[in-house]
């Protein structure tokens, strides 16, 4: 599959925390760090993920905003 997105991050589910709408998916990137995403409860079905998978982490962003700390 192709995605018009460059930035593509592999990793595994290290944790779901699931809302009565929305859920919360944990994702142990192999290159090191922590990236999380926020889906609905359907998609998180429809995916069939569970704690363990393989997963790649395509991020899409309009907007990057950098703050200097200090």
């Amino acid at each position: 599959m192709r995605y018009g997105a460059r930035n593509q991050l592999i990793g595994k589910v290290r944790g779901i925390k699931k809302g009565k709408l929305m859920s919360q998916v944990d994702v142990m990137l192999d290159a090191g760090g922590l990236a999380s995403s926020v889906m609905t409860i359907d998609s998180l079905k429809d995916l069939k993920l569970k704690k363990g998978d393989s997963v790649r982490v395509v991020v899409k962003a309009v907007n990057v905003l950098l703050v200097k700390e200090g």
